[in-house]
Order: structure tokens, then sequence, then C-alpha cells
């Protein structure tokens, strides 16, 4: 039993030093145990250290007071374009570089990916300017009291740098669907450090540094952003990655750009759909005031992080449905789906459990308010019930997405999100009087109507003969 055992520890040890290692991997062929694993690895780290900006951000400015934590929730609302930008984008560059990987040509995947860059530097400087020139109006438009008002500094700079955000999230885009996870985790590992170094430290003033309350929470996350982004480049331009961008590659392309933007655009309108939900969600829930609106963007953040293992799972399934329907092989790509999909049933499940049981005790890390814990506990334990289904859910969209097939997840959330909980939650909440609590049902019964559609769906398999 013992020598059992051990040999799987062994073999789990051995498989995370080669996932972390970087070496070159031809994820078309061999054990899909093992792909998954090399690729999952080091995407979860990456997805980790992506959400971990958000958290460190919480978990300080928590310390300033609830109109300063209602802030930063209503600023991530309002970063809703820049995100759709940049996922939608991300989704058809991972799957666009994928499959040229897959059919083994790394020089188309790298042109595709400048004309993907090109695309999102544009919108990222339109949305930059809207937040610096409309900062207090916009956070009023979303129900800010004047207090939150007065902390439109923090809007401010962090719209303002939409453009670091967007890089940041094309560039490892292009790292993932190239199967060069590694580097693409060690960026986030970079930008993090900074981050969780600056961020304190301009907040409160600790040392040299200067005390800018609210205000240098987004500082030191835009330093931290754009050093990772520098990172990003030097990979790409200079590095031992698959892909390596080059002048040539970098020429604008206007039949290849117009080839991207269709499934991109429809990627744009699938996050979209998706977080402008989440910012209706936030528009009802801040009709209860601050308190509640702090309880509620507390638990999101912890729901957002202890997803990401499964976003880096969702990821590697992507991937592998890229390249292996590039290389020709569209039975592969499915069972790839259905394999990491029992891994992420597993671990969201017994998430679930965990957060049902100690949803308080999770709320409380980052506050000491008592009607904060409250209702961010409540929030906690209704979306934490669908993990079962959720789990479910976002493999397949992203499965979709890998295939290049964004139009059928888009639809999937215009139904579920749009129709079904914006609707539901508002006459929850509101009209039938049964406050928040109404918010967080509709949550859960859109995320497991996600889950069944999209199951229904890829089991008809036409996402398999979709061309990008």
């Amino acid at each position: 039993m013992w020598h059992v055992r051990l040999g799987r520890m062994n073999s789990l040890l051995k498989a995370v030093r080669e996932s972390l290692n970087g070496e070159e991997k031809d994820f078309t062929t061999g054990s899909l145990r093992g792909a998954i694993a090399l690729l999952a690895i080091p995407m979860i780290l990456e997805t980790a250290m992506e959400s971990l900006f958000s958290v460190v951000d919480i978990f300080f400015v928590a310390r300033l007071g609830d109109d300063a934590v209602a802030t930063v929730g209503l600023t991530e609302s309002l970063s809703t374009f820049v995100f759709a930008i940049a996922m939608g984008l991300s989704f058809a560059t991972t799957a666009f570089v994928a499959r040229r990987i897959g059919e083994k040509d790394p020089a188309a995947a790298a042109r595709g990916a400048a004309q993907s860059i090109f695309i999102g530097l544009v919108a990222a400087v339109g949305i930059g300017l809207v937040g610096i020139f409309f900062a207090p109006e916009l956070l009023g438009l979303m129900g800010a009291s004047e207090a939150v008002q007065k902390n439109s500094g923090y809007t401010r700079i962090s719209l303002g740098g939409s453009a670091a955000v967007m890089l940041l999230f094309l560039l490892n885009a292009v790292f993932r669907g190239a199967g060069d996870a590694v580097i693409a985790m060690k960026v986030l590992w970079f930008g993090n450090a900074i981050n969780m170094l600056l961020n304190p430290c301009l907040i409160f003033g600790w040392g040299p540094f200067p005390e800018m309350g609210i205000e240098g929470s987004a500082v030191g996350t835009l330093i931290g952003r754009s050093c990772a982004v520098g990172y990003q480049a030097w990979e790409l331009f200079g590095g031992s990655g698959r892909i390596r961008l080059t002048w040539d590659s970098m020429r604008f392309d206007r039949e290849l750009m117009g080839h991207i933007v269709k499934p991109a655009a429809s990627g744009m309108f699938q996050i979209f759909v998706a977080t402008a939900s989440w910012t209706a969600m936030v528009r009802i829930a801040s009709t209860f005031g601050s308190e509640v609106l702090a309880g509620y963007t507390i638990a999101i953040r912890v729901v957002i992080f202890s997803i990401l293992p499964s976003w880096g799972l969702c990821n590697a399934a992507a991937t592998l449905v890229g390249q292996n329907l590039g290389a020709g092989k569209p039975e592969r790509a499915e069972d790839s789906v259905w394999e990491a999909a029992r891994y992420n049933l597993w671990f969201m499940g017994g998430l679930s459990v965990v957060f049902l049981i100690f949803a308080e005790a999770v709320i409380g890390v980052f506050t000491r308010e008592p009607v904060v814990i409250a209702v961010g506990a409540d929030c906690l334990r209704f979306i934490s019930a669908a993990y079962v289904f959720l789990s479910y859910g976002m493999m397949m969209e992203q499965a979709f997405n890998g295939a290049g097939d964004t139009y059928t997840p888009t639809m999937v959330n215009l139904a579920c999100y749009w129709i079904l909980q914006i609707p539901l939650a508002w006459t929850l909440a509101i009209g039938m009087g049964y406050g928040p609590r109404g918010v967080f049902s509709a949550i859960t019964v859109a995320e497991t109507s996600v889950a069944i559609v999209a199951v229904l769906l890829f089991r008809r398999g036409a996402w398999k003969q979709q061309k990008i």
C-alpha cells in the first residue's frame, strides 16, 4: 500500500516538475492526462496570479472602509468593456494561434497575434480616455454615493491604464495558444510581486513612499501590470518560446485582421454579456447601501479567486481543442474536454462544501464589519451551491472558444444572463422584497442554466467543423 502511494506521489511530483520546466511538447500526441497536466498546472498558477491583483487590492483597500471597498467594486464593474474586449480578443487569439501551431505553422501564428494586439490597443486607448475625463460621472451612473464619488481618482487611474490590462491578457493568450503556459505563468508572478510590494506602500505611505490612500492601490496595480507587459514583450521578441514576433510579423494586415475580428467580436460580446450582467447585479445590490455592496464585492472577489484553478483547467482544454483540431484530430479534442471536465468537477465540488460550511470565516479575512460579513457569507453560499454546475459550464464554453466557435457560448450567455438572470434578480430582490438574497439566488439559477445548455450543445459536436 505504501509503495503504491509513494509511486503515485512520485508520479505527481514528476508531472509538476515537467509542467514547470517549459520544455517544448507536442500536445497532439501521447497521453491526454499528461497533456492536461503539463498545460493545466502552469495555467492554474497563471490565472491565480492574475486574480491576485484584485485580491491584494481588496485586502489592503478594505482597511480604508466600506466606501473604499464599494469604489473598487463599482470601478471593476465599469471595467466591463476593457475585460470584454481583452478576453474576447484572447479567445480568438488563443484559438487562432493554437490552430496554427497544430498545423505546424508558427510564423502564421505570429502574424495573427500581431493583428490582435493592434485591435486591442486601439480599443484600450479609447476606453482609457473616457475613464480619465469622466470618472466621477461614471461612478454616479453606477449609483455611487457622494462619498464613493470622491474616490474617483482610483477609477480614473484604473480605467486610464486599460492598455496594460489589454496587453497582459492578449500576450498571455498568445503564449497559451502556443502551449507556452510556463511563460504566461512567470509573467504574472513577476507582475504580482511588484504589485504586492507597492500596493501597501503607496496606500499607507510606508517607508519613503507617499501616502496616497485608495489611489495608491490603483497606481501600484498599474505599475505591476505594466512591468509584466514589459516581460511579455521581451519573451515574444527575444525569448525562447514557440512563437517569436519580428518586425515583419508586426506589419498591418487588413485581410488577416478581418479574419480574426469576426470570432473576436463574438467573443467580446460573449464576455460583455456576462460581465454586463455582473454589472447589473452590482447596480441592483447598490440600492441596499454601502455595507451590502461591500459584502457583495468581497464575496465576488473570493468566488473569482477560488475558481481560478478551474479556469486553468478550462484554458488547458481550450489549447488542446485548438491544437488537435489543427492537427486533424477532432475526437482527441473532444476527449480532452471530457477528461478535463472530470477533474474540474472534483475540485469545484470540494470547494463548494468548504464555502457552504465556512463562509463567515472566509469573508472575515477581509473585514470585521458584522453586516458586511453576513451579506458576504450569504452571497458566497448561494453562488458556491452552483459550483458543481459551474464546473461544467465553464469547461464547455472554453472548449467552444478553443475551437474558434465564439458564437455558441455568446448565445448561451445572452439567454441565461440577460434574459433570465437580470430580470429574475430585480424581481426577487426589489419586486418581491427578498433584498440581497434575491440577487444571489438569481446568480445561482443562471449559472446552473448555463451549464445545462452548454453541455447539451457541446454534445451535438458542431464545433468540430469550425474554421478559423
